[in-house]
């Protein structure tokens, strides 16, 4: 897997540039470029098929807990709670990270998105509220490109629809880091097998 680039909304502070985060920041970069399919071969190749169809198109989830497993053998927690959310008086918090490692300055927090776009939004946000209540020092997203989205499950969260919205979680006045790595295929070939995908309710994924 590739990172095509990364997009730093939020960068302010001491921590954002201290040495553990940029070592915590290698941690997500190897994770993300360690992701291979088929597996084994080192490399990411998808079958380029449109996922606008039912039973068409490549799965999410799979990618995601290949990288989840690497962050995971380097000290990070799956499915970490947020910390965050009582103070609204509403008596919920937000969904889980997908993955946290706590740092000598406080929880970083790792997200690889699977869901539709408003998923993404939620993701964004989550973090941004993590920053702006100090409760995170660092928050990553993982979204495909729009040539990756192509090929995945219809409509899943991409970096072209959350473009727009990026001057919002910018203005945020808070200290910590807030990342996009924005990912994308090595290659293309029909002679691999689809990515399988799962299904969480009505959604296939």
């Amino acid at each position: 897997m590739k990172i095509k680039y990364i997009e730093t909304l939020i960068q302010c502070g001491a921590f954002s540039a201290s040495e553990e985060w940029k070592s915590i920041r290698c941690h997500i970069v190897e994770a993300v470029i360690s992701v291979d399919w088929p597996l084994g071969t080192g490399k990411f190749t998808i079958y380029p098929e449109s996922g606008k169809k039912r039973g068409e198109g490549n799965g999410v989830k799979p990618i995601k807990n290949l990288a989840i497993s690497y962050l995971k053998n380097k000290g990070w927690s799956e499915e970490y709670s947020w910390p965050i959310g009582e103070a609204s008086n509403t008596g919920r918090r937000p969904g889980k990270m997908d993955a946290a490692i706590l740092s000598t300055q406080g929880l970083v927090a790792f997200e690889w998105e699977t869901g539709n776009i408003s998923s993404s939004h939620r993701a964004l946000n989550k973090l941004a509220l993590g920053l702006l209540t100090k409760e995170i020092k660092a928050g990553v997203l993982v979204v495909p490109s729009r040539k990756l989205y192509s090929f995945l499950t219809d409509r899943i969260g991409n970096i072209g629809e959350l473009i727009p919205y990026f001057p919002l979680w910018k203005s945020i006045p808070c200290e910590g880091v807030l990342e996009i790595f924005v990912i994308e295929h090595d290659a293309e070939s029909y002679d691999v097998p689809r990515i399988p995908k799962g299904t969480d309710g009505r959604a296939v994924n």
